[in-house]
């Protein structure tokens, strides 16, 4: 008698597995392009960016209505109130924003300007924490914000030691979210860059205008740093010299949050 084949069993409970991951990954990827937009989108429009059939995203937007995690208006679709109860547990309770939290407040109140904490996500940067300094910024930047890594201190320095092909892969998210314009090149952002030897990064109107900032990376155990500390001040208040001053006491701001991290889950 012949055993049966338990690669043929294998591959036949894979099937609706890999399927069903599939769909799962289709569905956030719906999720977060919402979460990029900065209006309600329309569902040609979101098929179109996500590179799905209108059915197919359709079906994905009525699951996640299904959940309160997507609202729709007339023809349009945003963001539902049921991502609130998820932040809410997310600031709480993350071991980096709990950390991070008396770190940012002591040096913002050591140089006098809006000390804030970022983490990638992906090819892209979230503001996760952030302390406003004495002069208050010109600009707007929520929590949760989704920002390109291609301009900005805190981003650029996040990018410091990237591989060519992870440069090729940072440029292409930019370029397909809108951030950078479709003739934006690896080299170009390799400009950008701190040189190397350099541990902080500068920007001055890149991300928003009349707004300086210099960051620094968060040590951490990989060697590859996915957090940086970034101190931001209006053009009015400080200047490249006075802003790069501060460069000392970031350094040790990221040193002391590494250490609150380390033996944490984080």
């Amino acid at each position: 008698m012949t055993a049966p084949s338990t690669h043929s069993a294998s591959s036949a409970d894979d099937g609706p597995k890999a399927s069903n991951m599939r769909s799962l990954s289709r569905a956030m990827e719906v999720f977060a392009e919402l979460q990029r937009a900065e209006r309600p989108q329309r569902l040609s429009d979101l098929a179109r960016t996500c590179g799905m059939s209108l059915p197919t995203t359709l079906r994905i937007l009525r699951v996640l209505q299904d959940f309160g995690m997507v609202s729709q208006t007339d023809k349009s679709y945003r963001i539902g109130p049921a991502v609130l109860p998820a932040a809410r547990s997310y600031l709480e309770n993350d071991p980096l924003v709990v950390a991070a939290r008396p770190v940012l407040q002591q040096v913002a109140s050591q140089t006098g300007q809006t000390a804030s904490l970022y983490t990638r996500l992906g090819l892209e940067r979230i503001l996760v924490a952030r302390v406003d300094g004495e002069s208050p910024l010109r600009y707007d930047l929520p929590l949760g914000k989704r920002l390109p890594l291609t301009v900005g201190a805190a981003g650029k320095i996040l990018l410091a030691s990237a591989s060519e092909e992870e440069l090729q892969q940072v440029v292409a998210a930019a370029i397909a979210a809108g951030h950078e314009s479709s003739a934006f090149t690896v080299g170009e952002l390799r400009l950008r860059l701190p040189e190397a030897g350099v541990d902080f990064a500068y920007s001055a109107d890149e991300r928003a205008t009349g707004v300086l900032s210099v960051a620094v990376a968060v040590p951490n155990r990989s060697g590859r740093p996915s957090e940086s500390i970034a101190l931001t001040s209006p053009v009015e208040t400080a200047t490249e010299p006075a802003l790069k001053a501060n460069v000392p006491e970031l350094r040790r701001a990221a040193g002391r949050l590494s250490e609150l991290l380390e033996g944490s889950v984080y």
